[in-house]
């Protein structure tokens, strides 16, 4: 640690895979003033110890078109990757769940129409944006149990197992 003017600067060691998912972190601690530089210091042995907090997902367990009626249902579990008229499939990663495991979910729900009318029930409805992900903040937020997908139109997170009921199984397994 040596000062340097109105500035700190802090020179650490760590491993190469210590930095991947820091830099928003870092950001976020130093409200944005932050300046991060790393270089190359030479080969180690492994080392455990490098923690990872982590929010679940949310996961599609339908497939189909999102639609606005499910999405807006689901807002509240968390923040969504997805918009009304985009294809989802089962497994397919499309949100970040307020709650540390994952959570099923289906945005493919319709609304059912019916002769009965209220005063409100016809507003339009207004639809938190979606957030959207660059490939390296993708590969940041997976766990060990998710991929990223790439296309050359898109970026999608997904289960490496797409069946939820397999995923289930599989996490009773000790």
């Amino acid at each position: 640690m040596a000062p340097s003017g109105s500035n700190l600067n802090l020179e650490y060691l760590i491993p190469a895979r210590g930095l991947i998912g820091f830099r928003s972190q870092f950001l976020t601690d130093t409200k944005g003033e932050g300046v991060m530089h790393h270089l190359f210091d030479s080969y180690g042995l492994w080392k455990d110890g490098i923690g990872q907090h982590r929010q679940g997902s949310l996961v599609a367990f339908e497939d189909g078109d999102a639609t606005a009626y499910g999405i807006h249902n689901v807002e509240d579990r968390g923040v969504l990757f997805v918009v009304p008229g985009e294809k989802i499939y089962t497994g397919m990663v499309i949100g970040i769940h307020h709650k540390d495991d994952d959570l099923d979910i289906n945005v493919c729900k319709k609304k059912h129409l019916t002769n009965m009318r209220s005063s409100n029930a016809d507003e339009a409805i207004r639809l938190v944006p979606p957030l959207r992900f660059s490939l390296e903040q993708a590969m940041e937020f997976i766990a060990e149990d998710e991929l990223v997908e790439v296309t050359p139109q898109t970026i999608r997170m997904r289960k490496k197992v797409l069946d939820r009921t397999t995923r289930a199984r599989l996490r009773k397994k000790p």
